[in-house]
């Protein structure tokens, strides 16, 4: 079985975060200059939140709000669904698929670990699929 620890060991510890009292205009800038599309909020080190490209769209744009003046908790996606490294590929993609989330935060004893993306799974599961085929292969030439 495939778990989410493989893939959070394929990419580097990066958590992008704000505050919950930040700005939305200051978490978008983070977005932009870090090229990603969602943001963790985190208060004393631990998760609040989630804000994303949807949460922007949906809940300001739409709403004529002011990203300069909203407090990104008022838009946040609060207690977001989380995933804890031992869980299988699998149920992230059926979670993911089922909640139509693109997110996941990786938490261990109230720790955060990390994130995954949609990309990041389907990047995964293309890769193993590769190396199954290769494999595959190898044995029926052999």
């Amino acid at each position: 079985m495939k778990t989410v620890q493989q893939i959070l060991n394929t990419k580097p510890v990066q958590i992008f975060s704000v505050t919950e009292n930040s700005s939305v205009l200051e978490a978008l800038q983070l977005m932009m200059e870090k090229n990603v599309s969602a943001l963790l909020i985190l208060e004393d080190h631990k998760l609040q939140g989630i804000f994303t490209e949807r949460d922007y769209a949906r809940k300001i744009i739409l709403y004529g709000k002011s990203s300069a003046g909203t407090p990104i908790k008022e838009v946040m996606t609060a207690n977001p669904i989380t995933i804890v490294p031992t869980d299988s590929i699998d149920l992230c993609m059926q979670i993911m698929t089922d909640k139509h989330i693109r997110h996941l935060p990786v938490m261990q004893d109230n720790q955060l670990l990390g994130m995954v993306s949609i990309g990041d799974v389907v990047k995964f599961i293309i890769a193993d699929q590769k190396q199954t085929i290769s494999q595959l292969e190898s044995y029926i030439s052999s």
